[in-house]
């Protein structure tokens, strides 16, 4: 078998695969307990909280000054 055939079948192995794999992941998902899965993420939750102080800003306005200055500076230079 070729390089070629083999990358073939490849892919069409993966193409079969694809849905069987998206339905065990799908019943995985639907298996999962929430509250089960927040109890295990708490310590580390209450953890982040103790050791990592609040942000004065999340960065969202920032973001914005730059976009509005790139918005502008795109403004001028089309003129």
């Amino acid at each position: 078998m070729d390089e070629r055939e083999a990358m073939r079948r490849w892919v069409e192995t993966w193409k079969q695969a694809g849905p069987e794999l998206e339905a065990i992941r799908r019943k995985e998902i639907e298996k999962i307990d929430t509250l089960e899965s927040l109890a295990a993420l708490e310590d580390a939750f209450n953890y982040a909280l103790r050791a990592l102080p609040p942000r004065e800003s999340s960065g969202l306005v920032d973001m914005q000054k730059w976009f509005a200055k790139l918005r502008n500076d795109r403004t001028v230079r089309a003129s």
